[in-house]
């Protein structure tokens, strides 16, 4: 059975983005961070990926050179009345508008033997670790304090589960990268 990952990038303060909403300043090093082995190597892996509709908007409509080329479920009220491009026999987009459960059920199902990444944004992660969804969570800390934005960390009620440090991978500009295994 596919093993759900949930990763996302944050401040150190704890911010998915700024106060306007803007991602940039977590990314300083994106293209070398897509090169380092820790990004090629979950890409071999993930079979499915899971994402909330703010996240499937940042790809501006175009997905044809997206790293993940594998189906893609964006959890999300209203599917947008176009897809973005970049279909193919290997990526596809499913609109899932009832809840996280569904999407992660989904994924897994078109993921097969391999992993499912839910890479956020907060509130889709927020929903999994409310539902108890994930197997492992990955969060990647770049050192900059922004003060206020989006807290990851935010409705999560109470917390159900222990998690356990797997790993910490130093990456390109800074970026801490700390893998914990979710204690069921």
């Amino acid at each position: 059975m596919a093993k759900v990952i949930g990763g996302i990038t944050i401040s150190l303060d704890g911010f998915v983005n700024d106060r306007n909403g803007d991602v940039g300043v977590l990314y300083p090093e994106f293209e070398a961070i897509i090169a380092s082995d820790l990004v090629q190597d979950s890409i071999k892996t993930t079979g499915a990926v899971v994402m909330g509709r703010r996240a499937y908007e940042m790809g501006q409509g175009d997905y044809s050179q997206y790293e993940y080329q594998v189906p893609i479920f964006v959890l999300t009220h209203h599917a947008p009345e176009t897809v973005a491009k970049g279909e193919n026999e290997n990526l596809s987009f499913t609109f899932v508008s009832d809840d996280a459960e569904s999407a992660i059920a989904q994924a897994k199902a078109a993921a097969g033997d391999k992993e499912v990444m839910v890479i956020g944004g907060a509130s889709t992660l927020q929903q999994c670790l409310k539902a108890d969804l994930l197997d492992e969570l990955q969060i990647g800390i770049i050192p900059v304090l922004l003060g206020d934005g989006l807290p990851m960390f935010e409705n999560i009620g109470t917390p159900r589960s222990r998690l356990e440090k797997v790993k910490v991978i130093e990456l390109p500009g800074g970026r801490t990268d700390i893998v914990f295994r979710v204690v069921k």
